[in-house]
């Protein structure tokens, strides 16, 4: 289920990735998503109606805005990027919130696992290139990286006041309202291959998110953690089947070693808890 899951999240980007080569605007994916996303989850999601106050906590709003931002870049960078180079660049994310939890939420800090993820900074930036063949679409993925940071360190936040499926669904929700005045100038022509491309990169993520929620419900967080960097590898296998696209040496030296640093920084962290 977490594999699926993993899976399926680069699968919508893939689909967004083909949307952009048509011409299709990133802001218009990214709302579409949110959209279908949000009616696609609501069955599921279990709401109920004393919840929908919390709608406009800004605490909620804010998770939202972090969530809208990150999704919107990533669309922009892998316009012009391979997905395994921006999901590579897009990793930073987990480093960042590691430490801006604790700064802000007063998270352990533990000197193995800091010089873990310094190790995997290292693979980032090998895949970013910062100062010598840096892209801007690389910039963009480091960008979306830095704000879904922030989402998991408010995921982190919010964890105990509301539901999973509430957040999941709030955020969706709010992010669909939020980039609607911003879109009605970004509306394509819905032919069939732009529909149905529409349909498998929201319904694809929805499903994944989906399927994330339902095993962190099940299994500890400490087990499900470290399925998130399967992502790179699945983002890596879809930009080479649909794009033929394969990351140089130095990225691909860049993802092995974040990969590598991604899993011994997490089973490190479920040793430190037993």
């Amino acid at each position: 289920m977490i594999l699926l899951g993993m899976s399926l999240i680069p699968l919508g980007d893939t689909a967004g990735k083909l949307m952009t080569q048509q011409g299709v605007s990133p802001i218009f994916i990214t709302w579409t998503r949110a959209l279908i996303g949000a009616l696609f989850i609501l069955p599921f999601s279990g709401i109920k109606l004393e919840e929908l106050e919390h709608f406009l906590n800004w605490r909620i709003i804010l998770r939202a805005l972090l969530f809208v931002a990150a999704v919107t870049c990533i669309m922009i960078s892998i316009r012009t990027e391979p997905l395994a180079n921006a999901f590579g660049a897009f990793f930073i994310g987990p480093i960042f919130s590691y430490f801006l939890a604790a700064l802000l939420l007063k998270e352990k800090i533990s000197k193995f696992r800091s010089v873990l993820l310094f190790i995997g900074f290292f693979g980032t930036l090998l895949v970013i290139k910062p100062g010598f063949g840096m892209t801007m679409g690389m910039g963009f993925a480091v960008l979306a990286g830095f704000f879904y940071g922030g989402m998991l360190v408010a995921n982190r936040w919010l964890t105990g006041m509301y539901r999973s499926r509430f957040i999941l669904l709030s955020s969706l929700s709010i992010g669909a309202i939020v980039q609607t005045p911003f879109v009605i100038d970004s509306i394509p022509e819905l032919n069939l291959n732009i529909t149905l491309l529409v349909l498998l990169s929201a319904i694809a993520s929805a499903i994944g998110n989906l399927l994330i929620l339902e095993g962190n419900r099940r299994l500890p967080a400490s087990v499900v953690a470290p399925f998130v960097y399967t992502q790179l590898i699945a983002a890596t296998f879809f930009g080479y089947v649909v794009f033929n696209d394969l990351p140089d040496t130095l990225s691909f030296l860049g993802l092995v070693i974040l990969l590598v640093s991604g899993f011994a920084s997490f089973f490190l962290s479920n040793k430190e808890r037993t």
